[in-house]
């Protein structure tokens, strides 16, 4: 069998949250906008062009993405740390002789940079994708396993025909999520390794 299991970045394996914050509310605060910090909290793992309507719906995207990046390159991207069980994820998928994907729907460099910080051993990576286009990716890289912390997650895993794995790091709360049907429920990457172990020998 030829593993390759996708996993989501933000919540999922790294824990951005307060550096991404960090940057939404260094851009809402620059143009005037009274935002709370933890209903910026609640927006992350989706498109940034998804967040910054809901705020200041009038203002240039490109713009407010412009400031937002230097923010987060610069201060946000250095405070990412490992969520539990993350390490042990990835090493479980190598040692089970597959490859580990991350698809996110930040950039690309930064992906790689975070990557880099919390020097993860992943095998590929992508960026600027969400829902059923991370879908599309796990497709062509013929993923049987996506692991993700959002609905976006699910329905990326549903579209490539894959395992939906959803852990409760993020933003979404366990009813959330479960309204959503996934394929398998766990509360941290702790509870991967044992789960991989078991599918593979049920396969």
């Amino acid at each position: 069998m030829n593993l390759v299991v996708g996993f989501d970045l933000d919540m999922t394996l790294v824990d951005s949250a307060e550096g991404i914050a960090d940057g939404l509310m260094h851009v809402f605060s620059a143009h005037g906008a009274d935002v709370r910090r933890d209903d910026v909290l609640a927006t992350i793992g989706l498109p940034l062009d998804m967040v910054f309507p809901m705020w200041l719906p009038e203002e240039s995207y490109e713009q407010l993405l412009d400031e937002y990046r230097d923010h987060y390159g610069r201060f946000g991207i250095p405070k990412s740390k490992l969520l539990p069980g993350a390490r042990d994820a990835v090493d479980a998928v190598h040692e089970a002789g597959g490859r580990v994907i991350v698809i996110s729907a930040k950039k690309k460099d930064f992906v790689d940079k975070v990557i880099d910080v919390v020097q993860l051993p992943v095998d590929t990576t992508y960026g600027y994708l969400f829902a059923e286009h991370k879908g599309q990716v796990l497709l062509e890289e013929g993923a049987s396993i996506y692991v993700g912390d959002h609905e976006g997650d699910i329905r990326a895993a549903r579209a490539a025909q894959a395992m939906s794995v959803i852990v409760t790091t993020g933003p979404m709360t366990r009813a959330e999520l479960e309204a959503h049907q996934p394929d398998v429920m766990a509360s941290s990457l702790t509870e991967f390794r044992p789960w991989l172990q078991r599918w593979l020998a049920a396969r």
